[in-house]
Order: structure tokens, then C-alpha cells, then sequence
């Protein structure tokens, strides 16, 4: 699976694609605003720092002014995947942008059948909003199920992309399922390294090298460093 930060904050992103961790990014309208940056400026220096797909989302709801504000998105990098609404008219923008070898993200995704529309449409990932789901009293991984079946029933390419993540189970369950890519906040990608019995065992661990009163020294070692 691959893991994809949702965010616009370059200081989170810089510190965690430090890790090899981070594959791409996703933003959205709601992320650019609480960034306070230019939307040009931010992706484009999010780009430089991830070489992975970036999604920039068009602000727009009518085909022909997502199609020119996408192509201006495009033009900020070569990695940037032009994020568009499961609506017709996202549909019809997701068909033009694939049409010119664009990357495509298919937003807002909430049943099978959008999804089965998107990949029609050409989109490169469909992003199911699993969490959104879930507050509403649905099980969102049944939809990252269902998406999986259908695709693999007809060979699409599009890949799932698990989006709204609330936590680690979230991550996990859709790995199970197949997800391809899971976008995460960044707080939910650092917490997947936790779990309290490591904690423990870290913490036994230093205790008892102290007791040693040893040093693991390079220079002692043949061969040089």
C-alpha cells in the first residue's frame, strides 16, 4: 500500500517524506485554507519536495472552468493529479484531463457505482471517503470492498485511493481489502508506528544497556568506519 499525506503544511510534509514514507500528497480546498498560502505557490513547492502524484483540486463546478482551471494545475508540475468532484461534471473534466495523458483524482466518492463511473471516465484514483461513511452509520470499508470487487471484475487501472482516514484501524482494514493508496492526516501516519508494548520494550531495553556501562564505539570496530 501506498501512503499518500493529507495536507498543505510543507513543514509536516518535509519532515515526514524524510522518512522514505510518503508517496504523494493530497490537498483540498479546505487544506490551502487553513495552510493561509497561495494555492500556486504551496503546491508548487510541495512538489518539489515529493516526487510522487500531488493532488491540487479545482475550485470550480462546471466542466469548462474545471478543464481550464485543472489545465493550469497541471502546468505547475508534472507530478500533480488535477482532483475533480464525482459529479457529470467532474466526470466529463476527468474524461478530458485522461484524454490528455493527465493524472486524475475523482473526489467526493461515496458508492460503487460513482466508482464504477470514474474508472470509465479514465480517472487514475478514485478516492472513497470512508470516514464520512462511517459518521453516517455505514461501514466505509464495505465501499473500498465493493470498489475492489468491481475493479478487478473488469481490469480497470484506476486505483483505490482511501480517503477521510480517521485512524490506524482505518489504515489497516483498507490494506486488507486492497486499497491501493491510503491518504492520511499526518498525526494518523506517525501513530502508525506506536503501539505501547514497544514503548515497554524500548524502555526495558535502555534500562538495561545502562546497566552494562557500555558504548557501541565505531572506531573500535576493523575496517574503519
Amino acid at each position: 500500500m501506498q501512503f499518500f499525506v493529507d495536507t498543505a503544511d510543507i513543514a509536516e510534509i518535509r519532515d515526514l517524506a524524510a522518512t522514505g514514507m510518503v508517496d504523494g500528497v493530497t490537498t483540498n480546498p479546505s487544506l490551502i485554507l487553513k495552510s493561509g498560502r497561495d494555492i500556486i505557490e504551496v503546491t508548487r513547492e510541495i512538489c518539489a519536495l515529493v516526487p510522487g502524484p500531488v493532488s491540487a483540486e479545482v475550485a470550480a463546478t462546471d466542466a469548462e472552468t474545471m478543464i481550464a482551471e485543472g489545465r493550469a494545475l497541471a502546468a505547475i508540475a508534472p507530478n500533480i493529479a488535477i482532483k475533480v468532484p464525482l459529479t457529470w461534471d467532474g466526470l466529463r473534466a476527468c474524461r478530458t484531463f485522461a484524454d490528455e495523458g493527465r493524472m486524475v483524482n475523482v473526489t467526493l466518492c461515496f458508492s460503487a457505482a460513482q466508482a464504477l463511473l470514474a474508472a470509465k471516465a479514465g480517472a487514475a484514483f478514485i478516492s472513497p471517503f470512508v470516514g464520512r461513511l462511517d459518521d453516517i452509520g455505514l461501514d466505509g470499508m464495505d465501499l473500498i470492498a465493493d470498489i475492489r470487487q468491481i475493479y478487478d471484475n473488469y481490469g480497470f487501472p484506476t486505483k483505490i485511493l482511501a480517503a477521510s482516514i480517521r485512524g490506524v484501524n482505518h489504515v489497516r482494514d483498507a490494506a486488507k481489502i486492497g486499497a491501493d493508496v491510503a491518504t492520511v492526516p499526518p498525526s494518523v501516519l506517525r501513530s502508525l508506528a506506536h503501539h505501547p508494548l514497544t514503548d515497554k520494550g524500548l524502555a526495558q531495553f535502555v534500562a538495561d544497556w545502562a546497566k552494562t556501562g557500555q558504548k557501541i564505539d565505531a572506531s573500535k570496530l576493523g575496517g574503519g568506519a
